[in-house]
């Protein structure tokens, strides 16, 4: 994974890094921890199960989804994504990706 420290991405206050195919971009005051690399090491996982272009579709559309069902909750529809729980959940594990089954983000824990 290739870390790129930048002003501009990710858009938001309340994001310090985003994963776009593998480049990890992340805001220069962040604290760069083992927890943050594990949670996009797990997106890339997601990533490379769908074959990239479909990961985006599937995370924006249920993204759009949830923040309509929600009244317009962007971050809250953002912290309910099916992706983003997984990688929050095993995050502070190291091994996970060790022992991860396929599709993982769908599966009931």
């Amino acid at each position: 994974m290739i870390i790129i420290r930048n002003r501009l991405l990710p858009i938001g206050r309340r994001f310090s890094a985003i994963n776009i195919c593998g480049l990890l971009f992340v805001k220069p005051n962040t604290e760069f921890t083992p927890e943050l690399l594990n949670h996009e090491r797990i997106h890339t996982r997601q990533m490379m199960e769908l074959l990239i272009i479909p990961f985006y579709i599937i995370y924006v559309s249920e993204w759009l989804i949830r923040a309509i069902l929600s009244g317009g909750d962007l971050f809250g529809s953002y912290c309910s994504l099916s992706m983003e729980r997984e990688a929050y959940v095993h995050q502070s594990d190291p091994d996970y990706l060790k022992r991860r089954r396929p599709f993982a983000q769908w599966r009931s824990r």
